[in-house]
């Protein structure tokens, strides 16, 4: 951020978005929230009021917090996830409009006003933005970063043209909350309450918007031990939100088209990329079949490097490609065992893990 607020001082602010609160579920953040918080305060449009959700931290979080003069409350137990700490707070909120943003990121200046736009039309109930990690240095922070920009500049606005993008990102939404409140906030039913979130909306015919120029930069794994949490967590969601929602979906045309392009991706493509290939050089004795991992490379390439010049960034992103193809072998594996674990053998994945 340019310009940072020290702790008991107020910001100058140009605008008052009086019908906005932000929401932010933290849990033993203290070396980050105060990051979180002043990104929040000095948007060219700032919020009402923000909320921090102290879920029962033990390293003095809310005391970070409530040092920018934002409101902490703390339930009297941990919550248990994410979407129990937003739905504690949403109780207190008075607002037309709810923003939900983690504790570990933080906007570009404009990202808040920028995003609100999409409100503009009453049939929208939820906006989110694009999503990029704050730091880029270790192999798997560099996989997520091309795969933020691969998925940001071509999948995203895709699902956009056609009015559905498939998630409202939960590090970073806007919500009616009205709507919010009678879905009963973030359902605890999956671990991908962002993507149960999005998808119940569109099966009661309401609409979601993504808007690419209101950007956010969450913390993203540095490690593979945090990296696995989230993977599991993430690909446990999306086949348990597939359970959850395929009846409904089935009478959404576009949202089936865009699910089950991502069912097939994630399922018959990790299976041709870590069981198929390999299988068909080995049995025929061909190395010629191992070509087929580069069929999708330029793909990849192409969207990713137009992005990153439009950021000035290509020589971070040519470096980081090939953490992206580690990462997508990752993805593969976990997304074939929540597959097998859920579907299979019938074992939901319950415990919320963090993973930063």
């Amino acid at each position: 951020m340019n310009t940072m607020a020290l702790p008991g001082t107020h910001p100058v602010t140009q605008k008052l978005t009086s019908n906005l609160t932000i929401i932010v579920p933290a849990f033993n953040e203290v070396e980050i929230i105060a990051d979180t918080i002043k990104s929040l305060q000095f948007q060219t449009m700032p919020a009402a009021e923000i909320i921090v959700v102290d879920d029962c931290s033990t390293d003095g979080t809310g005391d970070i917090a409530r040092a920018y003069g934002v409101t902490v409350v703390r339930p009297p137990t941990n919550t248990g996830s994410k979407a129990g700490a937003q739905n504690y707070a949403l109780e207190l909120v008075t607002t037309n409009l709810t923003m939900a943003i983690d504790a570990d990121t933080i906007l570009a200046p404009d990202a808040i006003e920028i995003l609100l736009r999409a409100l503009d039309d009453p049939e929208v109930v939820a906006a989110c933005g694009s999503v990029l990690p704050r730091h880029v240095h270790t192999l798997w922070e560099r996989g997520r970063y091309i795969e933020y920009l691969l998925a940001f500049t071509f999948y995203k606005p895709i699902q956009e043209y056609y009015e559905k993008p498939l998630i409202s990102s939960g590090c970073f939404s806007v919500y009616r909350t009205e709507v919010l409140r009678n879905n009963q906030g973030w359902n605890r039913r999956t671990m991908a309450e962002d993507m149960d979130l999005t998808w119940t909306f569109y099966q009661a015919g309401h609409k979601v918007r993504f808007v690419p120029e209101a950007v956010c930069y969450p913390i993203e794994p540095h490690s593979f031990p945090f990296m696995r949490r989230q993977l599991k967590r993430w690909s446990h969601g999306f086949i348990q939100n597939v359970q959850l929602h395929w009846r409904g979906i089935l009478n959404v045309p576009c949202l089936r088209s865009l699910v089950g392009v991502a069912m097939w991706d994630a399922v018959v493509a990790s299976l041709a990329y870590l069981f198929l290939i390999p299988l068909l050089a080995i049995l025929t004795g061909n190395p010629w079949f191992l070509l087929g991992y580069l069929i999708d490379i330029p793909a990849v390439i192409i969207p990713v490097v137009y992005a990153a010049i439009a950021r000035r960034e290509l020589g971070q992103a040519l470096t980081s490609l090939p953490s992206f193809f580690i990462l997508r072998l990752v993805n593969s594996i976990f997304i074939l065992e929540a597959l097998w674990t859920e579907m299979v053998l019938h074992r939901q994945l319950k415990v919320y893990e963090k993973g930063h």
